[in-house]
């Protein structure tokens, strides 16, 4: 008998074991798929709730032209109040950002530019995350998730979607979901049980080389009431300069260092 490394054993065996693994999820006789329902009952759950306060993780990837794959990592916390106020923090590497929203003006100070822009905008966070994706480009993931319309939203683009199976986030059960669109695919883990909570998504870029992927964990899901009056107030920090939509420190506010190539947004 032939000697086999165990290296090449090893390969075999997980090749083996993951033919199993999708033959047995492709066959006919596999349970009725319900990836629709479960997105459908966290949009419900999600929308339904007046408050929500979270921390968050994110990383997005971008290519390099020599092919190589460099992730940038954020963290950040999130206050949303219905209908009409949000606050965002992200700080990573490149940027430490703030975004206010009262329900009648948005300020976005950005910490390591020491500058913020101001606009009137006044309605709800759903028509704020609308202007602001179509009149600066600016890509909000993760925002489609907390839209009272979340589920509309998400399934725009869907051509075909699956319920994987169950995973592990954070120490969190929940149901593994993936979807497939056009130009980007993208997976959601939700919580199980009665509070169906968007605990990880994953977008993935078809239409860029290399196809770069955005990933949002979500943790510290709370929907008390937010007792603190300022939490939607913006007040300039001493030293602040206001600067103009179209002014080139807005570069500073992104995730990413200025001039590096997008990655997967949605």
């Amino acid at each position: 008998m032939k000697k086999i490394s165990l290296r090449k054993l090893v390969r075999v065996t997980a090749t083996a074991s993951s033919f199993v693994i999708l033959s047995a999820a492709a066959s006919p006789g596999a349970r009725a798929d319900d990836s629709v329902a479960l997105l459908k009952a966290m949009a419900d759950y999600t929308a339904a709730q007046k408050s929500i306060s979270a921390t968050f993780d994110s990383d997005i990837e971008v290519v390099t032209p020599g092919l190589q794959k460099i992730q940038f990592t954020s963290s950040g916390q999130l206050k949303l109040a219905r209908p009409d106020k949000l606050r965002v923090r992200r700080t990573g590497g490149y940027a430490d950002v703030d975004l206010v929203y009262d329900g009648k003006t948005v300020s976005l100070y950005g910490n390591n530019a020491k500058a913020y822009v101001q606009a009137d905008l006044p309605g709800t966070v759903d028509q704020l995350v609308d202007t602001m994706q179509e009149k600066t480009g600016a890509a909000m993931s993760g925002a489609d998730l907390l839209l009272s319309n979340a589920f509309d939203v998400l399934t725009s683009d869907v051509e075909v979607g699956e319920h994987v199976g169950q995973g592990v986030v954070d120490g969190v059960e929940c149901e593994h979901l993936a979807f497939r669109g056009h130009d980007t695919d993208w997976q959601i883990w939700i919580q199980t049980g009665a509070q169906p909570i968007p605990r990880k998504y994953v977008i993935t870029s078809k239409t860029l080389t290399g196809a770069p992927q955005y990933t949002l964990r979500i943790k510290d899901w709370k929907t008390d009431p937010i007792a603190d009056a300022d939490a939607f107030a913006f007040k300039p920090p001493e030293g602040a300069t206001k600067v103009s939509l179209d002014s080139d420190i807005m570069m500073e506010f992104d995730e990413v260092p200025v001039g590096t190539t997008a990655g997967a947004k949605k």
